[in-house]
């Protein structure tokens, strides 16, 4: 059975005024719009209607968090990019994302949707430098590999694996970690349960803040 087999709709939000308690712990999901978030956490949960998926990139304009139970949530955060927006909307979300993703407590980990065909993005890594100085592990999703050969997407995946590290992971002292995902094949879904499920059921996000700089240090006195 998925991981997330149970999970079921909570609460949505359009401020931040509008989240429920910091409390327990939450792993956020954000990608920009038509990366495949939606469609990454339906798969996860093994739902089709769980998080909306639009044809219109852009229409999930709100946070929505969905509860596992035993104050555990996924976060399925506004998709990113707004094309057809107006600038006070875009302006609002930017806001909104960079405030939760660096102050919010109870946030466990930032899964982050990259569509494989094109990963990192001037978005993409405008979520990192709001997130990893929070010292909080990342997990990239490049999703729809199922359009790369073999060889392209392994060639992506070191690629983006080599700058995540390099750029964020070493820097902020965050783990950086990235896998190959396609929500049509149901390929890497154990995986991403595997880090997910580590971080909503092992640790706290104290904890796991705590472990990163604690690795940082071990190596540095090596």
């Amino acid at each position: 059975m998925p991981l997330f087999q149970n999970a079921a709709f909570f609460i949505s939000a359009h401020h931040l005024r509008d989240l429920p308690p910091a409390s327990g712990i939450e792993v956020a999901f954000a990608g920009r719009s038509n990366a495949g978030k939606s469609s990454a956490l339906n798969t996860l949960a093994n739902h089709n209607r769980l998080a909306f998926v639009s044809k219109q990139p852009g229409r999930t304009q709100l946070i929505n968090f969905f509860t596992l139970g035993n104050d555990r949530h996924l976060v399925d955060l506004p998709g990113y990019g707004y094309a057809k927006v107006p600038e006070a909307m875009r302006a609002h979300w930017q806001n909104v994302l960079a405030r939760y993703l660096g102050e919010r407590s109870s946030l466990g980990g930032l899964v982050l949707v990259m569509d494989s065909r094109h990963p990192l993005t001037p978005l993409d890594r405008q979520m990192l430098d709001w997130f990893c100085p929070s010292g909080k592990p990342v997990h990239v999703l490049l999703t729809k590999s199922d359009k790369l050969s073999r060889g392209e997407a392994s060639l992506t995946l070191n690629r983006v694996r080599k700058e995540l590290i390099e750029t964020w992971g070493n820097h902020y002292h965050s783990e950086c970690t990235i896998q190959l995902f396609s929500s049509l094949k149901k390929q890497g879904v154990e995986e991403a349960e595997a880090v997910i499920g580590k971080w909503l059921f092992a640790e706290t996000p104290e904890d796991l803040v705590r472990k990163s700089f604690n690795l940082v240090d071990d190596k540095d006195a090596e």
